[in-house]
């Protein structure tokens, strides 16, 4: 089974802030939320046999928080979206552009500067295509990079996970099979 985890929450995402690879650490309350997430699935019994991340800091101290025994592998797929010029770009008052973009993902395509949705679907699906083995795998990493690891992992979205909003240490669920991975599904905690 993989888990794919976001990072928990960071002091540009309390900010309204677009972070994208810039690299914070996790606040506060994203430590909270990933000792919440880490706690859960030790309660459940739940151990990870691989466990893979972005670089970016906020993703591998989640991945240590709810994975604390586990070694920690790290993957430059798993960034998030390249935001280019908007990198640092305010939520609560984006640019047109940004705003166009975000209002529709599907048939707004990126602006200028941004890497595309198809570069990050790519991506993730690359690195999904390369992790093998049995038992339970996480995956930390982060939001648009997420909604493009469940677009890979559900052919017939069409862009359904782009609008969807994914909380921090947000969870998903999907199962290995001989022919890739069944449909992700939200998993509560």
């Amino acid at each position: 089974m993989i888990y794919i985890i976001r990072h928990g929450q960071t002091e540009k995402n309390r900010a309204m802030v677009l972070q994208g690879r810039s690299d914070q650490p996790l606040n506060e309350d994203g430590v909270r939320q990933a000792e919440q997430a880490g706690a859960y699935f030790q309660a459940k019994g739940i151990r990870f046999d691989q466990v893979w991340s972005s670089p970016l800091i906020r993703a591998v101290q989640t991945a240590k928080l709810v994975a604390p025994e586990a070694e920690i592998r790290t993957d430059q797929r798993l960034l998030e979206m390249d935001y280019g010029p908007y990198e640092g770009a305010s939520l609560e008052n984006p640019a047109p552009e940004l705003l166009h973009f975000f209002m529709d993902f599907v048939h707004h395509p990126a602006p200028a500067g941004m890497e595309s949705l198809e570069s990050v679907v790519k991506r993730l699906g690359s690195f999904l295509e390369d992790i093998h083995g049995g038992g339970n795998i996480l995956i930390s990493t982060h939001a648009i990079a997420m909604k493009g690891a469940l677009e890979y992992l559900t052919p017939d979205a069409n862009g359904a996970y782009w609008s969807k909003h994914i909380g921090n240490c947000a969870v998903y669920t999907a199962e290995q099979t001989e022919n890739g991975y069944t449909v992700p599904m939200e998993f509560k905690f």
